[in-house]
């Protein structure tokens, strides 16, 4: 006779994860051991600090509160379907935190020795289950857990080993490097590389990476007679050198040597010049790993005349960001070949436009990508948010100056639109005289935003505080980070201004873990990510990494990776939202691609429970950050 009772028990399993990752006789077997529980309101299930129990738990009816003891604080409330208790199946220690009923609850006990061999069989299971347990550390692949189901390493920034995603593989470069200093002549630089057999030489001052000199520069400047054999080197390198980090995969080292136009990266430990070279990387290595790769699409742009060929290249871009998701490629290796396609095409569109001016630029330029172009995340078709910055110039010639750059902004925002990009409804474009000034112009717009820091002001600031350089001379925008942060660190009171800013928006969650959705307009009963999710974790981000005075990075979980450096206390606070971000921002892609938009705004409806679930969990890191910035910049005493 059929167990009627079990029956229903596996009916309620097979909707809701890791249950549904099991075979439906799997299910009713498993259905047949569980326990069923009834406790009133306010029941402790376990207390912080007791013996683990022989089973973990599946909420059926009710909710079930997990509590810090100690701060009395809630960390996480569990509703229908949600599991809980792991700690016995994973880690062999006491509870670290009190379970108790929020209101009258029903659950089942799912006894651990029999549930144990499904996790260690099926990876889906066993998968979920470590994120779930790791998520209440705050990191769901925290490295003090990995591993625990398997006896390996499990997590979603893994690329396994498959012939066909060579390119995106890391890239084997050469840690035998030479170096000079810039005073060493050419000829002592040319007897040493032929020496050591190599096609390029560092030149260092103070162990920092400062220019780099190859074959082709002594071709070019000292064979041909231009420079005599006794320059130094300061005279002759490439200058800056042009860096990346050690997890530099083969497809962004092509394409960043064609963008380019250069044979050699010098690669240092964080991708910066501002920390020491680790390793150099020369064409011929990448061509030796080289397999198909969106090298292609960088040939293509660059043979554009017109800014029509690029528009259908940008939808090959957006195949391809599909094909990356689907494959589960990592996010941070997705955005960043995303962002240098991108990129790409900004520049050929300007390369266009200047084609299109009667003369060339009466003096040098900076074309500024903002916000999040700025922090290489927008992977979508989104409206342009940028700036142009170019040289001072006298009195009598800056009326001529600012009017040819005007023009060639709006050629180039006329560009970016015909091959996808919306004008920005704010006019936040450099084809607006207020998003179009001389460096000296850009310095005093900056300083009245720092020194007199209104709501408008401080909601400028970080839009433009991360900005990125697209096209044009890096000096100019080097010059303006560096009057940026000192006027900054001259006015820390900005700071509380920035973290208030910081602190404006939305919750995404109410306390019984609803999510929490708009309440009027358009997009009325939707959850809107950018908002509720990503915004708190990138406005953190840009306060704390300014705050450090920390240059050349503006992504925000890169940013969150080098404050896990700067500050080993909360490193694994940091690298939760790190890969938070990370999730959150391959979630609204994926939607944004299923339903042709941004993918800001989210039918909660249209979410499996599984989605739900993975949602919720990159949430958690946001409440404890934003704690981390009012106490540490004494917000709440100050206004």
């Amino acid at each position: 006779m059929k167990n009627t009772i079990s029956h229903r028990v596996a009916d309620f399993l097979k909707n809701f994860p890791p249950f549904n990752f099991l075979q439906p006789k799997e299910i009713e077997l498993l259905s047949e051991q569980i326990s069923i529980i009834y406790k009133e309101k306010d029941s402790v299930i376990f207390a912080e600090n007791e013996e683990t129990h022989t089973s973990f738990y599946v909420v059926h009816k009710g909710a079930v509160a997990l509590i810090n003891s100690s701060e009395n604080d809630v960390l996480d409330m569990c509703d229908e379907g949600d599991i809980f208790g792991l700690r016995p199946l994973i880690a062999n220690e006491n509870y670290k935190m009190e379970a108790k009923t929020f209101e009258e609850t029903i659950l089942y006990a799912i006894p651990i020795a029999f549930f144990k061999p499904y996790a260690q069989d099926n990876r889906a299971v066993g998968n979920f289950l470590i994120e779930s347990f790791a998520s209440n550390t705050l990191n769901p692949y925290s490295k003090s857990h990995r591993g625990k189901l398997y006896g390996e390493n499990i997590g979603t920034e893994t690329v396994e080993n498959d012939k066909n995603l060579i390119d995106i593989q890391p890239v084997k470069y050469s840690k035998k490097i030479v170096t000079c200093s810039s005073i060493t002549t050419a000829k002592s630089i040319a007897e040493t590389m032929t020496k050591k057999n190599v096609g390029a030489i560092l030149v260092l001052e103070d162990k920092l990476p400062i220019g780099i000199i190859t074959d082709k520069d002594l071709r070019n400047k000292i064979v041909t007679g231009e420079y005599p054999i006794t320059t130094t080197a300061g005279v002759i390198m490439t200058s800056p050198v042009i860096t990346y980090s050690k997890k530099l995969t083969i497809t962004q080292a092509q394409m960043a040597m064609m963008k380019s136009n250069i044979s050699h990266l010098c690669l240092t430990k964080d991708g910066t010049p501002n920390t020491k070279a680790i390793g150099i990387l020369s064409k011929h290595d990448v061509m030796v790993a080289l397999g198909n790769n969106p090298a292609v699409l960088i040939k293509a742009v660059k043979r554009a005349k017109k800014y029509k060929d690029i528009k259908p290249i940008r939808a090959s871009i957006m195949h391809l960001l599909q094909g990356y998701l689907d494959q589960n490629i990592p996010m941070t290796l997705t955005s960043k070949i995303i962002t240098e396609l991108n990129d790409v095409c900004i520049q050929q569109v300007i390369a266009i436009a200047l084609k299109k001016m009667s003369t060339p630029p009466p003096v040098k330029f900076a074309w500024l990508a903002l916000g999040s172009q700025g922090r290489s995340e927008q992977l979508l078709h989104t409206d342009q948010d940028n700036a142009l910055v170019y040289e001072n110039v006298s009195e009598e010639l800056e009326t001529k100056t600012k009017k040819y750059f005007l023009e060639l902004a709006t050629h180039v925002n006329k560009g970016l639109f015909d091959i996808g990009y919306e004008y920005c409804p704010a006019e936040m474009m450099a084809s607006n005289p207020k998003w179009c000034l001389s460096l000296k112009e850009w310095k005093n717009q900056v300083h009245h935003w720092i020194t007199n820091p209104g709501k408008n002001e401080v909601l400028l600031s970080f839009i433009f505080f991360d900005y990125s350089l697209s096209y044009g001379a890096t000096e100019i925008v080097n010059n303006l980070s560096d009057y940026i942060f000192d006027t900054i660190n001259a006015n820390p009171v900005f700071y509380v201004h920035l973290v208030s800013g910081a602190l404006q928006s939305p919750s995404p969650t109410g306390f019984f873990r609803q999510f929490l959705l708009e309440q009027d307009g358009a997009n009325k009963d939707f959850f809107d990510i950018k908002r509720r999710a990503l915004m708190p974790l990138a406005d953190a981000a840009r306060v704390l990494i300014i705050s450090h005075s920390v240059k050349s990075i503006s992504n925000t979980p890169e940013r969150f990776e080098k404050l896990a450096e700067l500050e080993p206390t909360n490193k694994e606070l940091y690298l939760a939202c790190s890969y938070s971000y990370k999730a959150l921002l391959k979630f609204r892609t994926k939607q944004g691609l299923l339903h042709h938009d941004s993918g800001q705004y989210i039918a909660l409806e249209s979410l499996s429970k599984l989605e739900k679930i993975k949602l919720k969990r990159t949430f958690k890191t946001i409440k404890e950050l934003q704690e981390i910035i009012t106490i540490r910049f004494n917000v709440s005493n100050i206004l």
